[in-house]
Formats: C-alpha cells, sequence, structure tokens
C-alpha cells in the first residue's frame, strides 16, 4: 500500500501551524498586572460595555483568569490541544484503509496523454472537461459518489477528456495549443463517435477552455454548461488577491524555465493561501470523524484527489497568472486563442452557469459576470463551495440533478 504524501506540501502547513502558536504567544503581554488586550484590534474596545463583556466570554472559553500569566497559559494550552488534534487528523488520513481501485473506462480516443473516455448512458452526450491542474477523477469520485457514473445511469450519454500529466511534448503548450488543438479533435472525435453535436460541460477553469473551444467550432456544440467557471478576475474584492497572485511570476520564472512546468506543491500553497487555516480545521474535525463511517471514507477520497494534482505547463502559468489574473484579460476583452478574442456574448447556443455561493477559488461575482454576457443563459445559485458542488456529499442534490435536466432539455436554435 502506497503511503499518502498529503496534506501537500506538508512542511508548510506544520510551518504555519507552529507559527500561528508562536505569534500568538509573542503578541500576550507578560508585564505584571497588564492587560492581554488591544483597543487597536479590529472591532474590540476593551473599555467599552461589549468590550467588557467579550473579555469575559473568552476568559471563560478558556478557562483562564483575568491576570496575564492565567490568560497565556490557557490560550497555550488551547494552541497545543488544536495543533495535537491537527497531527491527529493528518496521522488519521495518512493511515486510512480507502483507496481508489475503480476501473478505467473504455477510451474512444487518445492524444499523448490525454484520452477521450466513455462511460456509457443512453441519451444526449455531454462531453465534460476540467481543469488543467487537477486530476479528472473529482467528477468520477468514487463508487457510490460520482458525477460522471450517475449521470450514465440518468439518460445521459457521458464523455470525459482527461487530459493526463503534461509530457515534454505539452510542457511547451499554450491556451491556444490545448484549446485549439487537443480539446478541439477530442471534440471533433466525440461528434463523430456519437453521431452529432455534443454538450461541453467545463469545471473552474475547464469551464474557459470549453467556452472557447465552443466558439470556435458552435456546428460541434449542441449545448454549453459552466460549473464554476471564473471570467472577471477583479471582481468584487478579488483584484488585490488576483494582482498579489500576477506578481508572483518574476520569482517563479527561474523555476517555469528551469523545469518547464509550474509544480503541484507550488499550485497547492497559491490555494492554500485563500484561507491559509482551513487545511488544520479541516483536518482537526476529520481526527474527530469514525474513521469507518462514509463521511471519513469521501473525506479521504477528496483529500486523495487533492494532493494528486497536476504541474500546470510553464506557458499556461505565466498565461493564466500574468494575463487572467494579472491584465484580468477576459473581462477586459483581451483574452485571445488563436489569435480570436474570445467572447462569450458570440455564442448563440443554450447555455447553463452553476455558481456555488461558498466558492472561495472563483468568487461568486466572477462567474456571475460570465453569465451576464452569455445571451439567455440559465443560472443555478448552488448552496455549497467550489469542490463541494461537484463532490461533495450533497452534490446529487444541489447540481447533478439540475444539469442532467438542463442537458435532457438544452437544443441548440436552428440558425
Amino acid at each position: 500500500m502506497t503511503a499518502r504524501r498529503g496534506p501537500r506540501p506538508l512542511p508548510a502547513h506544520l510551518s504555519l501551524a507552529l507559527n500561528r502558536a508562536l505569534v500568538t504567544m509573542a503578541a500576550i503581554p507578560s508585564a505584571p498586572g497588564s492587560t492581554p488586550w488591544s483597543g487597536s484590534w479590529p472591532g474590540f474596545a476593551p473599555r467599552s460595555a461589549a468590550g467588557r463583556a467579550e473579555h469575559a466570554r473568552i476568559l471563560r472559553e478558556l478557562g483562564a483568569s483575568a491576570e496575564a500569566g492565567g490568560f497565556a497559559a490557557a490560550v497555550w494550552q488551547r494552541l497545543a490541544r488544536e495543533d495535537a488534534a491537527l497531527l491527529r487528523g493528518i496521522m488519521a488520513y495518512r493511515g486510512h484503509p480507502w483507496r481508489r481501485e475503480m476501473p478505467d473506462p473504455p477510451a474512444l480516443w487518445s492524444e499523448g496523454p490525454a484520452r477521450l473516455l466513455d462511460y456509457g448512458g443512453a441519451g444526449p452526450v455531454a462531453l465534460f472537461v476540467p481543469s488543467l491542474v487537477n486530476r479528472a477523477t473529482v467528477l468520477d469520485l468514487m463508487p457510490e459518489h460520482s458525477m460522471l457514473r450517475w449521470l450514465s445511469g440518468q439518460g445521459v450519454r457521458v464523455l470525459l477528456l482527461d487530459w493526463g500529466a503534461p509530457g515534454a511534448a505539452e510542457r511547451g503548450f499554450t491556451l491556444t495549443d490545448w484549446i485549439a488543438g487537443r480539446l478541439e479533435r477530442a471534440l471533433e472525435a466525440a461528434a463523430a463517435a456519437t453521431g452529432g453535436p455534443v454538450s461541453l460541460v467545463g469545471y473552474c477553469m475547464g469551464g474557459l477552455l470549453a467556452l472557447a473551444a465552443a466558439l470556435r467550432t458552435p456546428a460541434r456544440v449542441r449545448g454549453l454548461a459552466l460549473l464554476a467557471t471564473p471570467w472577471d478576475f477583479h471582481a468584487g474584492e478579488s483584484a488585490p488577491r488576483a494582482r498579489a497572485a500576477a506578481g508572483l511570476l518574476p520569482g517563479l520564472e527561474p523555476l517555469l524555465s528551469a523545469t518547464g512546468t509550474l509544480p503541484v506543491d507550488l499550485l497547492q500553497l497559491l490555494f492554500a493561501g485563500l484561507d491559509p487555516f482551513g487545511i488544520a480545521r479541516k483536518f482537526r474535525a476529520f481526527g474527530r470523524l469514525d474513521p469507518t463511517s462514509p463521511r471519513a471514507a469521501h473525506f479521504v477520497a477528496l483529500e486523495d484527489w487533492l494532493n494528486d494534482g497536476i504541474p500546470l505547463p510553464a506557458p499556461v502559468a505565466r498565461e493564466c497568472l500574468g494575463g487572467w489574473y494579472g491584465a484580468n484579460t477576459p473581462a477586459a476583452g483581451t483574452w485571445r486563442v488563436a489569435g480570436a478574442v474570445v467572447e462569450p456574448r458570440a455564442w448563440r447556443g443554450p447555455s447553463f452557469l452553476a455558481i456555488p455561493r461558498g466558492d472561495r477559488i472563483v468568487p461568486p461575482e466572477s462567474a456571475r459576470a460570465l453569465a451576464e454576457r452569455l445571451p439567455d443563459a440559465t443560472v443555478l445559485d448552488v448552496p455549497a463551495g467550489h469542490i463541494g458542488m461537484a463532490a461533495g456529499m450533497k452534490a446529487e442534490a444541489v447540481l447533478w440533478r439540475p444539469l442532467r435536466n438542463w442537458l435532457a432539455s438544452a437544443v441548440r436554435p436552428s440558425s
């Protein structure tokens, strides 16, 4: 049995927990008679009635005295308990017996590491296009919880473009190479194998790729479904975070040039930065679960997927960080594929957009900006997060069923 490596990168997550404890303890005054509260803390005024009440509440929760020493000791004990729970959760995950052993369905087409997998089913054809930075298995997570296998049994002919891991050739690919090359050839193979146009279903980054391909080859596309797909990378409060991501590019350039990719561990760090303490919270919670429960197995399946990422080819990393995040090229109308601007308003077929409310990776405002540009789009407000929408415990109710219903009804108007 292969040992798990996650959560990746493990040293970074452990260091973050240690630094949290050190910074917290350093912030507590130790002088006799001093108070461990600062009026400069946002929303906290110790001399006000509300501040004194909050002070008392926190002391009760910690089981601490009002003296600085008693408070510091209680905080230290709380931090030690939380860090111990984090380690227990990580060890429980790494030692869990669940392993993904589902066989892949047959391939209708392949090119390099990419394969067009046929999940079968009778009904309208849907070709799923995942992101380039994660394995496609999030859509086929486990035997009892697979969006693709569920849809194939619910009146949909399901195909999946599994990009595979980039080899030597793919490390030089731009977004145009992926879209106007490999994706379009997979789409051509799908249409030929099934006897007509198909609905393209893109997830996250895959939604942008699917949109561009649909605009380039509309005769092969019956409908366009975009799940948690970004468009305006500076929408709402996203601009500072997006520009900060773009600002990392010069420092990453030596690594991109040397390896030809943005490695998985760096990608994981970028995603973890959206909620730095979220990893610790979820592993502490996992450590409290019954390891034999379906919820524990589901957690392990998702974590295995998250930790089995795919390196991003260097040209795509530059285009995404510098173009999408830095210059906001999609919303600015300057993102081009094979020389042509990707313009959603030019799409004339039916479209479906699923926008998760709790999405930290693609803020809802970013996805809504795309919905506003697609004529007559069907928009689904999903009470879930970015990953939970597609593979969470409630995914069947909040996304799979509405998507199945839309795929059954999507008919491209005659020109």
